[in-house]
């Protein structure tokens, strides 16, 4: 793989992570509710679920996903039904915050279980990367390394924005802790999971 083809896919790569989507929505909501130390679990277990099927794609099974529809709709509707009831947890949530309080209440290890699944049952994106890396592969090349190298560059790229993502959240987070101003954006956050989990049901299979 050349420089250039790199470059190319990292733009690519970058302008996918930037697009807010259930990661985004999960990583500033745990930002604003659990702090710094909250979203490192968060981020940690979404970069688990990317690496996850970034592996799948790797040994095939993305390719499974692409073009079975019965697969498709399974992960589908379990990723959307998920989304869906973080989405009421999170409207639900009372409306002050205290990150003590909340910490033991939700330890690390669970928000990093939370963030894995989050990632783990979108089914967009072990598609999107099963359409996506073969179009910087090279076959008369080593696969693995070339894998490797999409592999890591995706994830480096994911929690750098990830990160940018979770500090804007920490910083709104000091604004916001009143009662009243918790309470509506327990509502955003969760309105946005359940918008995203309605958005992936709806979503179809790429072609």
């Amino acid at each position: 793989m050349t420089i250039e083809w790199w470059l190319t896919y990292l733009i690519t790569t970058t302008i996918l992570s930037l697009s807010p989507g259930s990661g985004a929505i999960n990583t500033m909501s745990t930002g604003i509710s659990h702090g710094y130390r909250g979203t490192v679990a968060s981020i940690s277990g979404l970069q688990v679920g990317l690496a996850l099927h970034i592996v799948l794609v790797g040994i095939g099974l993305g390719a499974l996903f692409s073009q079975s529809l019965l697969a498709f709709e399974i992960l589908k509707w379990a990723g959307a039904a998920y989304l869906v009831w973080l989405g009421i947890q999170q409207w639900r949530s009372a409306g002050g915050i205290d990150l003590d309080a909340v910490a033991k209440a939700m330890p690390r290890r669970r928000l990093f279980k939370r963030a894995v699944l989050v990632n783990l049952t979108n089914p967009k994106s072990i598609v999107f990367l099963a359409a996506l890396f073969p179009q910087f592969i090279q076959p008369h090349q080593p696969l693995f390394m070339q894998y490797l190298v999409l592999g890591v560059t995706t994830v480096v790229v994911d929690i750098i924005v990830m990160i940018g993502y979770a500090t804007l959240a920490t910083r709104i987070a000091g604004w916001i802790k009143g009662p009243k101003q918790m309470k509506l954006m327990n509502r955003i956050f969760g309105g946005l999971f359940m918008a995203v989990g309605a958005l992936l049901a709806s979503a179809r299979k790429i072609a």
